[in-house]
C-alpha cells in the first residue's frame, strides 16, 4: 500500500498527489504539520528523510524522498499506458530528465518567493522573484515554439509526461509569491491545458480550468 507523507500546501506534495490521482492509484495520507509545527524536522521524520523535506513516499518496503524521484518511480511502475514516462524512448526520457531538473530550479525560485511571502521564511524574495522570471521566460519561449509545431506539452510526444507534472505546481502557484504569470501567455495556455487532464485535482490556490486568476 502506498503511503504519502504530505503537506497540503506544498507544491512538491501536490505534484505527487496529482500523478497518483491521474494514474487512478489508491494511497494513504500521513499529514505532516509543516507549518507552523515543523514536524518535517522532528526526529521521527528525519529517520524517514534525513534532509527533512516533504514529500516522502512509501510503497511496501521502498521509501523514496524527492518529488521528482517519486514521480519517476510511480510512472515507471504503475502507468500501464507508458505515456507518462516512456521507458523505450531515449529522446523523450532525456527531455523529461532535463525538465525535471528545471522543476528544481522553479522550486528554488518561485517556491522560495512563496515561502518568503506566505510562510515568513528568511529568504531574499527579490532574488527569488527575479530568478523565477528568468526561468519563466525560458519556459514560455519553449512552450510557444512547441505550439507553432502543433505540440501542447513540454516534451516531444503529443501528450503530457511527468515533466509537465513536475513543473506545473509552483508555476501555477507563483502569484502567491508575487511572481506574475501575465507576461507569459504560452505558460497560461499550458497551465489551462494541464487543468483539463483527466484525473486533475485542485489544491488551495489553484483554480479550475478557464477561471480568472
Amino acid at each position: 500500500m502506498i503511503t504519502l507523507y504530505d503537506y497540503e500546501l506544498s507544491g512538491n506534495c501536490y505534484k505527487v498527489r496529482l500523478l497518483l490521482n491521474i494514474l487512478g492509484l489508491e494511497w494513504k495520507t500521513r499529514r505532516i504539520d509543516f507549518h507552523p509545527g515543523r514536524e518535517h524536522k522532528s526526529d521521527w521524520f528525519l529517520r524517514l528523510n534525513p534532509l527533512g523535506q516533504v514529500p516522502v513516499l512509501e510503497d511496501d518496503d521502498l521509501g523514496l524522498r524527492d518529488a521528482q524521484a517519486i514521480l519517476t518511480y510511480l510512472a515507471a511502475r504503475y502507468d500501464r499506458s507508458g505515456r507518462w514516462y516512456p521507458a523505450g524512448d531515449a529522446r523523450t526520457l532525456g527531455e523529461i530528465a532535463m525538465w525535471l531538473a528545471f522543476a528544481e530550479g522553479i522550486t528554488a525560485t518561485a517556491s522560495a518567493a512563496r515561502l518568503a511571502e506566505n510562510f515568513l521564511y528568511d529568504l531574499d524574495v527579490d532574488a527569488a522573484r527575479a530568478g523565477a522570471h528568468r526561468l519563466f521566460r525560458v519556459l514560455d519561449e519553449h512552450l510557444w515554439f512547441a505550439e507553432q509545431e502543433g505540440r501542447d506539452w513540454l516534451c516531444a510526444p503529443g501528450h503530457p509526461t511527468i515533466a509537465d507534472v513536475a513543473c506545473f505546481p509552483y508555476v501555477v502557484l507563483s502569484e502567491e509569491g508575487g511572481v506574475s504569470r501575465m507576461p507569459y501567455p504560452a505558460i497560461r495556455r499550458w497551465t489551462d491545458r494541464f487543468k483539463r487532464i483527466p484525473g486533475f485535482t485542485l489544491m488551495s490556490g489553484v483554480f479550475p480550468a478557464g477561471a480568472a486568476v
